[in-house]
Order: C-alpha cells, then sequence, then structure tokens
C-alpha cells in the first residue's frame, strides 16, 4: 500500500493557494516528511488529505490511496489516521474504552477486549485498561494514542507534529516508538513538523513547502 500525492495543493477559496503543489510517493511503512515556515500551510494540507479541511478553503489535485482517489471519498471511508501534538484521548473513557474506540462496531465482547488487552501489552501498557488517561505520563499518553489509532486499521496516517510537546528524551523514544509499528504494518505516513530531527529518524522523503 502507497500513499500518492499529485500536485496538491491547497488555500482559501478563489485566491491563490498556500504552496507550490506537492507531488510525492509514500511506500508502505515509509515516513515522509513536510517542512517549512508557520503559516505556509503544511497542516492544512494534512487536513485535506484526512478530509478536515475547514470552511472557506478548497484542495486541487490527486491524493491516491488503495487505488482510490481520497479527494472524493467523505471523511469516514478514507481510512487514514492523524495522530496531533496532543494525544486527543477522551478524558470521559477510561484507556482501554479510547483504545476500544478505534475499533469496528462489529468487534464485540471478548474479541474487543481481547484486541485492546493486545494493544495495551504492546504499547508496554498491560493493566491500564481501567486506568483514568489524565493518570497517564505524556509518553504512556502518546503510545495509547498511536495504537488507538492502529486499532482503527488505517490505510495511511497523517502526523501533525505529535512529538513536539516531548521532552529530547522521550520523544526519541516515542518517535522510534510510531515509526516502528509504521513499518512493521507497511503502513505509509506523512508527518509535519519543525525538527529536523524528526525527518532525519523517519528516513524518508522531505519536502520543502
Amino acid at each position: 500500500m502507497s500513499l500518492g500525492l499529485f500536485d496538491v495543493s491547497v488555500g482559501p477559496k478563489g485566491r491563490a493557494p498556500l504552496f507550490l503543489p506537492v507531488s510525492l510517493q509514500v511506500a508502505g511503512g515509509e515516513v515522509a516528511t513536510l517542512m517549512g515556515p508557520s503559516g505556509i500551510g503544511k497542516s492544512t494540507l494534512l487536513d485535506a488529505i484526512g478530509g478536515h479541511l475547514v470552511y472557506g478553503f478548497a484542495v486541487s489535485g490527486r491524493v491516491e490511496l488503495a487505488g482510490r482517489d481520497m479527494l472524493a471519498l467523505p471523511t469516514e471511508a478514507r481510512r487514514i489516521g492523524v495522530l496531533f501534538q496532543d494525544a486527543m484521548l477522551f478524558p470521559h473513557l477510561s484507556v482501554g474504552d479510547n483504545l476500544a474506540f478505534g475499533l469496528a462496531r462489529g468487534v464485540r465482547g471478548a474479541a474487543r477486549r481481547a484486541a485492546v488487552e493486545e494493544a495495551l501489552e504492546q504499547a508496554g501498557l498491560a493493566g491500564f485498561a481501567g486506568r483514568d488517561p489524565a493518570t497517564l505520563s505524556g509518553g504512556q499518553r502518546a503510545r495509547a494514542a498511536l495504537m488507538r489509532a492502529l486499532l482503527a486499521e488505517p490505510l495511511a496516517l497523517l502526523l501533525d507534529e505529535p512529538f513536539s510537546r516531548l521532552d529530547k528524551e522521550l520523544r526519541a523514544e516515542i518517535r522510534a516508538f510510531v515509526f516502528d509499528h509504521l513499518r512493521a504494518r507497511a503502513i505509509p505516513a506523512l508527518m509535519v513538523t519543525h525538527d529536523a530531527s524528526d525527518a532525519e529518524a523517519a528516513g524518508g522523503v522531505v519536502v520543502q513547502l
């Protein structure tokens, strides 16, 4: 599975695009990086790909995944996950229920519990299913957020500066955790960052907007 961007650009409707058209191919397990000054439109491009573009903006070009143009599909049909700066765990749900939220509705009962427990174990969070998300450390929250995204079985993952709020040592640890899981599952990813060390660790193509 690969993620292809072909002459993709975004901008306010009726006005010039925020940046020159982007064309790149991201193979399964590869992490491509978007870099550039603040306000150039990096996160807006991710929003367009994921189907979350705000009102008043338009996207042009083609985004291919699984042989289809994602831009022609509704958000829920794209199967593109997102990791943000904040883990975005639901405060009213337990850690286990947060992860279960990513599972398909048809996965129920024992199968649901088993999938969550396996994901928690992979994240080094075995036994945390009943915990309040507020009791987790920054690194634990980041790992839980990734496993929730992976349980949804995304065809691609968008990384919107997910490591920016972590200190240097934890940043390297969580970054390796995320990249290793993406490579193991052959999921293509597109990452926005201001940190050159993120791009270096990713090892994929770097696009300057």
